[in-house]
């Protein structure tokens, strides 16, 4: 079975989130969606079934190199999952790091073999409409 059903988002740092949202609003069109507070600046778009996730920055995080810790906040793909607990358990089995973030939010967060950032989401929970 696949763990992976479909994309969810694509997650981009930005460094000036007035001058990206005028970008991303006045000249493309996008449609703000509803973002939670995470503690740093970012904007999401709702376009069709794939949100597009603007990071801002982040004191302290060095946008050069994959960051030492899996991350929310940084670049990342997101894919969507059928099932968190049945996905967390199977990146387990298979000897993957994974950082869970709880059922009610939906979000796993691994790396690939090059330390790529990838998020699974189940939608459904809190952040994974």
């Amino acid at each position: 079975m696949a763990i992976v059903k479909r994309a969810h988002h694509v997650s981009v740092q930005i460094t000036d989130l007035a001058r990206s949202r005028q970008f991303y609003e006045d000249v493309l069109g996008f449609e703000e969606t509803e973002r939670p507070d995470f503690g740093f600046p970012g904007i999401w778009y709702q376009l069709g079934d794939v949100q597009v996730h603007l990071i801002g920055e982040i004191p302290g995080m060095d946008r050069s190199t994959p960051p030492a810790s899996l991350s929310p906040a940084a670049t990342h793909l997101a894919f969507q999952i059928e099932d968190y607990a049945q996905t967390l358990a199977e990146l387990a089995a298979k000897g993957v790091e994974a950082v869970g973030l709880g059922e009610e939010v939906g979000q796993i967060f691994v790396r690939d073999p090059d330390g790529n950032i990838i998020e699974l989401i189940e939608p459904g929970g809190h952040l994974g409409r």
